[in-house]
């Protein structure tokens, strides 16, 4: 393989992300906050490095995959990664934060002569497992067609415009996914109260104009009470306030991503902050039964 990857972030995605890289066969050198997380990929033939500057030093790659754009900024900057990164070698920021901040992030590259994309993800761990994530890129399509052969390993790339678009576009991403799940624990709470199998309601949309993955795969964990996390509810909700300030930049009111925000944001204030973003559910539910504590034990 003609480029030399670090992965900067081997949590749930990040080490999946990284196995598909081994296993076709690229150079792989792999930093994480919690060294202990390397260890399996150490195993499989990664190189652990202590420090992101460290792992950056032979990449001519560099993928960050951190839950939002302030570790993505102290990992690149502050930790010394773009620095030790070659001039016109490449980082792929995979991570879900801002379009403002992935232009800052560009434009500071661009200083030191390091490429940069705009590449967050969709598919959870599951995508990330069986490289079938979406991939929304945003920056040069130069860029772009370089990456492209590294990101066709972990799912399906499309470049959807220049720096800041690919985080656009997962906005866009988590707009739907928030608003559908909210929609999804409504309607299976109405099947309950009305006295329906939450389960066959599920079933019996499946196919129709009404089926969707969100229904599919969160409507099961509702309705399994299942909230591991997945993608957890704090996440979600920080994307929320990415879309709401976005959309406030454009000079636009979303009133649906505003509410389910105000319901994320109850969830996450009732404890719920680690459960996955399904877990919305609960507090719905609280919302129903005043006095209720949003946890795994609300009962439909």
């Amino acid at each position: 393989m003609d480029e030399r990857i670090a992965m900067l972030g081997t949590g749930i995605m990040g080490s999946r992300m990284a196995v598909r890289l081994l296993a076709a066969g690229y150079p792989l050198r792999v930093w994480n906050r919690t060294p202990e997380k390397t260890v399996p990929l150490v195993d499989r033939g990664a190189v652990a490095t202590a420090t992101p500057a460290e792992a950056c030093a032979e990449a001519t790659v560099a993928i960050v995959m951190l839950s939002d754009g302030a570790g993505a900024e102290q990992v690149l900057f502050d930790a010394g990664a773009a620095q030790a990164l070659a001039a016109g070698s490449l980082a792929i920021d995979m991570g879900s934060n801002s379009p403002t901040v992935a232009r800052d992030h560009a434009r500071r590259l661009q200083a030191t002569r390091v490429h940069h994309l705009d590449a967050p993800v969709s598919g959870g761990p599951g995508g990330a497992e069986h490289g079938t994530l979406a991939i929304m890129a945003g920056g040069d399509p130069a860029d772009f067609s370089r990456a492209e052969a590294v990101l066709r390993h972990l799912g399906r790339p499309t470049l959807v415009g220049p720096s800041g678009c690919g985080q656009l576009a997962k906005l866009c991403n988590q707009t739907i996914v928030a608003l559908t799940i909210g929609a999804v624990a409504e309607a299976l709470l109405l099947a309950t109260a009305g006295g329906a199998d939450p389960a066959k309601v599920r079933e019996a949309l499946a196919g129709g104009y009404a089926d969707s993955l969100i229904l599919e795969v969160h409507g099961q964990r509702m309705i399994d009470r299942a909230f591991e996390p997945g993608g957890p509810s704090r996440l979600q909700l920080k994307d929320l306030y990415n879309i709401l300030d976005t959309a406030e930049r454009e000079g636009l009111r979303l009133p649906l991503a505003s509410h389910v925000t105000t319901l994320y944001e109850a969830l996450v204030q009732h404890g719920g902050a680690e459960l996955d973003h399904s877990a919305l559910l609960l507090e719905i539910e609280r919302m129903n039964r005043p006095g209720a504590a949003a946890g795994t034990d609300v009962a439909p």
